[in-house]
């Protein structure tokens, strides 16, 4: 038993909602075990696996064989990452089609490095003890769950992002090994740290870490603070002490969660104690007079205060007869307790400053206080220390309220934690003696979404509410799927996002473009790139081009878009990824229709397209599309009230309710070329109808469509025209399947009209099945008048068989087309067809992998025309 292949979707994809791994696993090896054997298997997991055994998993083994190693392999996955501290929702496997010992595997997954860890772990297990093998699981459980405590987010900044979206912000983590997070996408977007949000000036965190000069501007705004003095020796400490009334508090100038700090010192060997465990954490130290009363923690969010804790120092109970390290490890063995913040309460550290505070309470660490006895451990009372918390929210004036918040604003945080000492937190604070001692800038709200005592309250959504008082942070996104036509359509939709003022940001196989700027080369149509122009905080309109490969090899990068625009469905990679017809390339194109919150716009002379209008989520509009003003489909839409778009008498018409609307005609397009390239014609249309669904005015529409042109310089390799000697029209483009070669070859033929011939160098990709490499031949065979075959990417086949099987296409559709046969070199394929063209003739030299290659080949032979392409498409000329 061993994985093939194991991939992590980050978002929906073509099996889940939600993020999951989709692992190939091969059960050949372990295949022929009877059923004693599986039952063996399923006790044996149960007995490591403990959370199986309460579900009753031995008694569920399905129906035996693969099935329930498939079964078996899903409960272990499954449990590993419940008891590594990271559950999983969500696992199934199935068995691959035409593969019968391979069975896929997908779960769900709350960290994603967790997921891919424990799967070999899981395989292993499952085959060592199918083998009746010895298997010890405590090392890399260890392991895993060493791995959750690195990578898992805090539970503060846990319970923001779960809040963020419930509310239906998108919450996107930064980096695998951090707890930065931006929330919304483009120029909507806020970032956040922990509880740190990206409003926050980094002044006004140097100030609250500063916590003298806190307190220095908090008693400036009439808020009662304790006096006291930053000292750097322990003869200052002394001094300072001496001056104040006692017991005084020591702590460091600016630590954090209560480290270094020391309360009700009163003599000078206590100070000098508390002096040195300060020293430990800051050059600079705090000596001020100690506040009686009790540990607050308020909240601060925005301009109002979202909570408030009492907060108790870690303390445990004698029962005379463990001692305190005893108490305290029973304690620590408290499920809610984790190491620092990755559980609801931290677990308590015998440390220096607890065994200071033991031996002011007469105690030491292993000593047996009395039955009934509280042993306090801490000074402070902060939950990073291992104290707990009990929910005060309702109790706290009004005059404490507003001071607590000038506090905030004071300091210049838009979230702070307001540490209050006083006896009753009900009355007002001048009143009885107490006051604000720090505010902090990172404030854990563990303590008020799960309180020891008293009323949860929702820190996480009211930071939340403060980031994003309106809205949900989301700017609009069109999504373009389908099988040929995408980079154009995306193209023509960022153009008309950009007349109409926008920040826009689109991927296509051509590259990521900002504002019309190319910042990424490449084949850009998956889930990286799209997440590249949702980080960009200059976006205000993102056009996402959402290619077959991205959505299978990391799912999509966005839990929604408003619109999804799939053009069409036709054969391409088959094959590949599982993928084997047009009805599973089909399912994977509507996990992008799936995906739209606001509208679908769908091709209605597509039946592959037609088929995904019931997948749609409920209240999600329908658009369609059509070159065929009478297609059935698109005629019962508008009849029935629908929108959408066609083609009438050349031009592009606009159904809206009961009215329609001429957007202009196709000829006044530059990318129709003439009215020649229909399939940019359809591409219009689905633009238009996308546009007309978010929102954009006819007006703006049409504009957009007419000034919008589509060449070597602004869509390279799609349908780029240029003239050449002897009026010849020469056509490059990169068609490289079956569809996208009849487009081409109707839209080059109708350039070419009755005079001249239409000539083809035509290729394909070598990874392609060999019925769609013939296909591909009799497509071509169909529309030329003489063709002649190149070998462009091997990918894997061996050198002349794709050319083979692409003429042997050709030579099978039995058509009037002349077939010169196959030369393997592309430049010399291109100056033989040069060669043989006439004035007034139409080439076509498709597949091209960059227009470089082109001006690199006709250069040889025709100097000036390979100039004249270079100047055209802002490509080099490079010498020969």
């Amino acid at each position: 038993m061993h994985i093939i292949e194991k991939r992590l979707l980050r978002g929906p994809n073509l099996y889940a909602r939600s993020p999951a791994l989709m692992a190939v696993i091969d059960l050949a090896p372990e295949q022929g075990h009877g059923g004693d054997d599986i039952a063996q298997l399923y006790e044996a997991l149960c007995a490591r696996l403990p959370g199986l055994q309460e579900q009753g998993a031995a008694s569920h083994q399905r129906d035996g064989g693969d099935f329930a190693l498939g079964h078996a392999l899903e409960l272990a996955l499954r449990e590993l990452q419940a008891m590594a501290g990271a559950p999983a929702q969500g696992c199934l496997s199935r068995p691959v089609r035409g593969q019968p010992a391979q069975y896929r595997l997908v779960s769900g997954y709350s960290l994603e490095q967790l997921a891919s860890e424990a799967l070999p772990v899981a395989v292993e297990m499952v085959g060592a003890l199918l083998r009746r093998e010895a298997f010890e699981l405590a090392a890399p459980l260890a392991t895993l769950r060493e791995l959750v405590e690195q990578r898992t987010i805090g539970t503060s900044t846990a319970a923001v992002i779960a809040a963020a979206r419930l509310r239906g912000i998108p919450a996107t983590r930064l980096s695998e090994d951090s707890n930065l997070f931006q929330l919304g996408w483009g120029s909507r977007q806020k970032r956040l740290q922990a509880t740190i949000t990206g409003d926050c000036g980094n002044l006004s965190v140097r100030i609250a870490s500063d916590k003298q000069l806190t307190k220095t501007l908090l008693a400036e705004a009439g808020i009662p603070v304790p006096g006291g003095a930053t000292v750097t020796s322990l003869a200052q400490a002394q001094s300072v002490a001496a001056g104040l009334t006692k017991p005084v508090t020591i702590k460091p100038l600016d630590a954090n969660h209560g480290k270094g700090v020391t309360v009700r010192c009163t003599t000078a060997e206590e100070i000098a104690t508390a002096y040195e465990l300060a020293r430990r954490h800051s050059r600079h130290v705090i000596v001020e007079r100690f506040l009686q009363g009790h540990d607050y923690r308020v909240l601060v969010t925005g301009n109002k205060v979202a909570a408030a804790a009492l907060r108790r120092p870690p303390q445990v109970i004698g029962d005379g007869v463990r001692t305190i390290a005893e108490l305290v490890a029973e304690e620590n063995r408290n499920p809610a307790r984790g190491v620092g913040h990755t559980n609801i309460l931290t677990r308590i550290a015998l440390d220096d400053s607890a065994v200071l505070l033991l031996r002011e309470q007469g105690y030491e660490a292993d000593s047996v206080a009395p039955a009934g006895a509280t042993v306090v451990l801490r000074g402070n009372a902060n939950l990073s220390s291992g104290g707990t918390a009990e929910d005060v929210t309702d109790l706290l004036p009004a005059e404490t309220r507003s001071m607590c918040v000038r506090a905030a604003r004071k300091v210049g945080l838009d979230v702070a934690g307001i540490d209050v000492i006083c006896q009753d937190i009900a009355r007002p604070l001048r009143a009885q003696g107490g006051g604000v001692i720090e505010v902090n800038a990172a404030p854990g709200i563990r303590m008020h979404q799960y309180p020891s005592a008293g009323q949860p309250r929702d820190a996480g959504g009211a930071i939340v509410e403060a980031m994003y008082p309106h809205g949900d942070g989301r700017i609009p996104v069109i999504a373009v799927t389908g099988t040929n036509g995408k980079t154009t359509t995306c193209l023509m939709l960022a153009h008309a996002a950009r007349e109409a003022g926008l920040g826009t940001g689109v991927t296509t196989t051509e590259g990521i473009f900002i504002n019309g700027e190319r910042i990424l080369k490449g084949d850009c149509a998956g889930y990286w790139s799209a997440r590249t122009v949702l980080t960009a905080p200059e976006v205000d309109f993102a056009v996402l081009e959402t290619a077959r490969g991205g959505i299978l090899k990391r799912g999509l990068a966005f839990d929604q878009c408003d619109v999804a625009v799939v053009l069409n469905v036709a054969a391409d990679h088959l094959g590949m990824d599982g993928i084997d017809n047009i009805g599973d390339l089909a399912r994977v194109k509507a996990v992008v229709a799936e995906s739209a919150s606001r509208a679908v716009v769908l091709n209605a002379s597509d039946p592959y397209c037609v088929t995904m209008d019931s997948m749609l989520k409920d209240g999600v509009e329908l658009l369609y599309f059509s070159l065929d003003a009478d297609a059935p489909v698109l005629l019962r839409h508008l009849e029935h009230g629908g929108r959408g778009a066609y083609l009438q008498d050349g031009k592009l018409i606009i159904a809206d309710g009961t009215r329609r609307h001429a957007l202009l005609a196709a000829l006044e397009m530059p990318s129709s070329l003439g009215g020649h390239a229909r399939y940019n014609i359809a591409n219009a249309l689905a633009a238009a109808a996308a546009l007309l669904a978010s929102g954009f005015a006819l007006e703006q529409i049409a504009a957009s469509l007419r000034s919008f042109v589509s060449d070597s310089q602004t869509n390279p390799l799609r349908t780029n025209v240029f003239q050449l000697r002897d009026n010849l029209t020469l056509i490059v483009d990169y068609a490289h399947n079956p569809a996208a070669y009849s487009a081409l070859g109707s839209a080059a033929r109708s350039l070419a009209g009755e005079s001249g011939k239409l000539i083809g160098v035509v290729t394909a990709p070598g990874d392609r099945r060999d019925a769609d490499l013939q296909a591909i031949g009799a497509a071509c065979a169909a529309h030329f008048d003489e063709l002649l075959v190149y070998e462009s990417a091997r990918r894997g086949r061996a050198a002349g068989a794709t050319g083979a099987l692409i003429t042997g296409g050709i030579a099978d559709a039995a058509s009037r087309c002349t077939l010169w046969g196959q030369i393997d070199a592309p430049r010399a394929a291109l100056d033989q067809a040069i060669a043989r063209c006439r004035p007034g003739d139409v080439l076509v030299f498709s597949c091209a992998s960059s227009l470089a290659d082109l001006v690199a080949a006709i250069g040889v032979n025709d100097p000036a025309g390979a100039q004249q392409i270079a100047e055209q498409s802002n490509t080099m000329v490079l010498a020969p």
